[in-house]
């Protein structure tokens, strides 16, 4: 018999990088996640928790992410990537790369039913901007959207 833990009420990446000022600007300032209260000492010892909307995991195997980049027309990399939902894919990868991300990928329309463009941020972490075109109700009624355990194998 398995016990469950109870769920997480917050998911919480840590981006550790030497270029903390570029990173809080591309995060907290150009991607305008509100900055929440965080303990840190003095000197070099800063943090920043940001406040990035509901999270999810996504679980992929390593044939789902290559999918993924081919889609994209991102080259495969293995560099961490978080996945942003803005409303505005086109725009945010535009704004992103003015303030210095490198543009990996320019939008483009998925078979996912979303608009996805990549860019590496400061840190060195890829980050996806998708722009959803259809609900998730919509998207339950196309070929190949089901949970896992509906999935064939």
């Amino acid at each position: 018999m398995t016990t469950n833990l109870p769920s997480p009420t917050q998911l919480r990446l840590i981006i550790e990088t030497e270029d903390f000022d570029s990173a809080l600007r591309f995060y907290r300032d150009l991607l305008g996640m509100p900055e929440q209260i965080a303990f840190a000492t003095q000197g070099d010892d800063r943090v920043a928790i940001l406040h990035a909307g509901i999270a999810t995991i996504e679980l992929a195997t390593p044939t789902h992410a290559q999918r993924i980049d081919e889609v994209e027309g991102a080259p495969r990399s293995g560099a961490p990537r978080i996945a942003l939902e803005v409303e505005d894919a086109e725009l945010a990868s535009d704004l992103a790369v003015q303030e210095g991300a490198e543009l990996i990928a320019p939008p483009v329309r998925t078979p996912f039913q979303t608009i996805n463009a990549r860019v590496r941020a400061p840190a060195g972490w890829q980050v996806t901007f998708f722009q959803e075109l259809q609900t998730l109700e919509a998207r339950a009624a196309l070929e190949g959207f089901s949970t896992d355990d509906a999935r064939a194998r």
